[in-house]
C-alpha cells in the first residue's frame, strides 16, 4: 500500500511540475497584442516631437483597438517622462485626429474613465508602495543619490507620478511601462533610465519575447537609431551581447587580385575576383566570377551545419557568395 502511495505521489509531483513548466514556457513566449504594439510608436513620436508620424500612429492605434481614453492616458503619462510641451503637442494633435475621424463618420470607442481618488487618499504611502512594487524592493528610505541631494523631486515622484498618475486605472502597469520605454528609447541620453525601466517592465510581467516585440515595433515603425538604442539597453539588462554589437563590419577588398576557380566548383577556365569578406567568425564574402567560353559551374555542395545545398548554374557570369 505504501508503495502505491509513493507512486501516486510521485506521479502527482511530476504532473504538477510539467504543468508549471508548460505555463512558465507559455508565459515566456507571450507576444504583444496589436493594441499593445500600438502604444509604442505613440509614446515614441510624442517624445521625439514628430507630429506627422504621431498623427499616423494615433490612427493606427485606434484601429488596433486602443480607446480614446487609453490614448489620452498615454499622453498624460508621457508628460512625466517627455515633459509638458511634448505631451501638450501630442494632446492637441490627437484632438485634431479625432475631429477628422468624426467628420468622416468614424465612431471611436471612448473607453473607461479613471476611478475617482478617495477623499482619504494617502499619496505618500500609495506612491511608495507602487514604486517599491515596480522596482521589486523597498527604496523608500535611501541615504544617497538624488532623493538626498534634492528631496523635493523625490516627493514629486512619489506623491504625484507614482500616486496621482499611477492610481489612474485606465492603463495597467504593464501598459504604462510600454509607454515609458517607448518614450525613453526615443530620447537619446536617457539610456540609464531606459535600462532601469526595462527591468521594471520585466518586474511587472512583460516577458523577453514581448520586449523583443517592443524592439521590433520600434525598428519597423519609429526608426533604426531608436530601435538600436532599445536593443542595446535590453541586451545589457539581460547580460547578453547586443545584436548591434555582434554585427561585424565587412572589409571591402578594392585591389585587382584574382584567383583561378577551383576544379571542385567549376569546369573550364574561371577567374574569381574577391570584392568583400567579413571578419571571422562570419563566413560572408562576395566575388565577381568571370567564365571563359565553354566554362561552367560544376556540381558541388555548400555545407553549413547539417544543411547541404546542392545546385548547378549553367550560365556565363555569376556571383559566388
Amino acid at each position: 500500500m505504501k508503495n502505491y502511495v509513493k507512486i501516486i505521489t510521485t506521479l502527482i509531483v511530476v504532473f504538477v511540475s510539467a504543468v508549471s513548466f508548460s505555463q512558465a514556457q507559455a508565459e515566456e513566449n507571450k507576444t504583444l497584442s496589436s493594441k499593445e504594439k500600438g502604444i509604442i510608436p505613440i509614446a515614441a513620436f510624442t517624445a521625439n516631437g514628430n507630429l506627422p508620424k504621431l498623427e499616423a500612429a494615433f490612427i493606427k492605434g485606434l484601429d488596433a483597438g486602443l480607446t480614446v481614453n487609453e490614448i489620452k492616458e498615454i499622453l498624460v503619462h508621457s508628460y512625466a517622462y517627455a515633459g509638458f510641451p511634448r505631451a501638450l503637442n501630442g494632446i492637441n494633435t490627437f484632438s485634431a485626429v479625432l475631429d477628422k475621424r468624426k467628420e468622416q463618420g468614424i465612431k471611436d470607442t471612448i473607453g473607461k474613465e479613471a476611478t475617482a481618488v478617495p477623499a482619504d487618499f494617502d499619496q505618500n504611502a500609495y506612491g511608495h508602495k507602487v514604486r517599491n512594487g515596480l522596482v521589486g524592493r523597498d527604496i523608500s528610505k535611501r541615504t544617497s543619490g538624488y532623493p538626498v541631494f534634492t528631496p523635493i523631486i523625490d516627493k514629486f515622484l512619489v506623491e504625484h507620478l507614482f500616486a496621482d498618475v499611477f492610481y489612474r486605472d485606465v492603463l495597467s502597469h504593464q501598459e504604462r511601462e510600454l509607454v515609458t520605454i517607448g518614450i525613453l528609447a526615443a530620447m537619446p541620453g536617457t539610456e540609464p533610465q531606459l535600462k532601469a525601466h526595462l527591468g521594471v517592465s520585466m518586474n511587472v510581467g512583460l516577458s523577453k519575447s514581448q520586449l523583443d516585440d517592443y524592439v521590433a515595433v520600434l525598428r519597423q515603425e519609429v526608426g533604426t537609431d531608436t530601435a538600436d538604442r532599445a536593443a542595446k539597453a535590453l541586451s545589457e539588462k539581460l547580460g547578453v551581447s547586443s545584436p548591434v554589437e555582434q554585427a561585424k563590419p565587412i572589409q571591402v577588398t578594392r585591389d585587382n587580385a584574382s584567383s583561378e576557380g577551383s576544379a571542385d566548383y567549376f569546369t573550364g577556365k574561371v577567374r574569381i575576383d574577391t570584392r568583400f569578406r567579413a571578419e571571422a567568425p562570419a563566413r560572408v564574402y562576395g566575388a565577381n566570377v568571370i567564365f571563359e567560353p565553354g566554362s561552367r559551374t560544376a556540381w558541388h555542395s555548400h555545407i553549413c551545419g547539417a544543411n547541404p545545398d546542392r545546385h548547378r548554374r549553367d550560365r556565363v557570369g555569376a556571383t559566388l557568395g
